[in-house]
């Protein structure tokens, strides 16, 4: 049963399922459940997984798989992609996708879309995407929609499944291109603010100002991504985020300058030139500390983002911690 917080405020979580140091894939796999076991038992809304390639620590890119996996091992919770990056598919295969998974789990499948490639330009091109395919990510949300609608806009071809399914689509950006594009069509709009908070209020402000009710949404609805690191204490939460960033930025680093070690002090030491504070200021919001001062944090963020629902990155790197942040994060938060 999902839950509130007093103030009406929803939480989600988004899951990489990430792959911790020394752990496997099938591993990452297993903690995912896990996380969404814990997450439907203390009343969050939704999990949502991301769409990314070529990337060593994360688990997700087979997203729909990974949905169907957790969703069988699950009951109530719902369950989506946050998000597939349309130009890296057809609209159709997509909607054949995800209408399996909303027959198979009815009324729990989301559809989260996102038009960046997930991924750097070598493995655009070994995925086959054509370089220009995002600029027609507005004429491709509507095809998809007319599938899983079952009012195809394409003679001739119907989603099967997916047809007459009516998943519910949500616009996921950064910028102010998704903000206008959720607002024309009246979706729902989840922005990036756990890596990407540059444009957050914009985004927001001019979402809801331009906001266009729709068959699926009758006012504005907002989802913010936001860091949580929660534990019994504020030395082991910071501790915990600290351990979680410098490995981040290790990666990073890596992918950037190729392979080698890099000690702690060395991390810290990077963060404080101006690559390194960039790479940290996409941590800008990040709540860290007891279920209390979590609590006031995600309640403050809330109101200053203009959020209907916090979509929440559990950033530790042990299952155990982020199982404990899960349930800490939860009772504080919806009692």
């Amino acid at each position: 049963m999902t839950r509130t917080s007093p103030a009406g405020l929803r939480l989600s979580i988004l899951d990489l399922a990430p792959i911790a140091p020394g752990e496997t894939v099938a591993q990452a796999f297993a903690n995912s459940v896990a996380l969404a076991q814990t997450a439907e038992s203390h009343g969050y809304e939704r999990i949502w997984y991301a769409e990314h390639h070529n990337m060593a620590r994360i688990a997700s890119s087979a997203t729909s798989l990974l949905i169907g996996h957790v969703a069988g091992n699950t009951s109530t919770i719902r369950l989506g992609a946050g998000g597939i990056m349309l130009p890296n598919h057809s609209p159709l295969v997509i909607a054949e996708q995800f209408g399996t998974l909303a027959s198979l789990y009815p009324d729990r499948i989301d559809l989260g879309l996102g038009r960046a490639p997930g991924s750097d330009q070598a493995t655009m091109r070994a995925m086959r995407r054509d370089p220009m395919s995002a600029e027609s990510f507005p004429q491709d949300i509507l095809e998809l929609q007319g599938y899983l609608s079952g009012e195809s806009r394409i003679e001739g071809v119907q989603a099967t499944p997916g047809a007459g399914t009516n998943v519910p689509l949500y616009i996921l950006g950064s910028s102010m291109f998704g903000a206008r594009l959720a607002a024309a069509y009246g979706l729902p709009y989840a922005f990036a603010s756990h890596f990407s908070p540059g444009l957050l209020h914009e985004a927001v402000t001019a979402y809801r100002q331009e906001f266009t009710p729709s068959a699926q949404l009758s006012s504005p609805y907002v989802i913010a991504g936001v860091n949580v690191v929660a534990a019994a204490s504020s030395d082991a939460a910071r501790h915990q985020f600290e351990t979680t960033r410098r490995t981040l930025v290790r990666g990073l680093v890596t992918r950037s300058s190729g392979p080698g070690e890099y000690s702690d002090a060395e991390i810290d030491a990077f963060l404080t030139t101006p690559n390194g504070r960039q790479l940290a200021a996409m941590l800008t919001y990040t709540a860290v500390g007891t279920p209390d001062e979590v609590s006031a944090y995600l309640t403050d963020f809330a109101k200053e983002a203009q959020a209907d629902e916090l979509i929440v990155a559990h950033q530790s790197t042990r299952i155990a911690d982020r199982l404990e942040s899960v349930a800490l994060t939860a009772s504080a938060v919806l009692g």
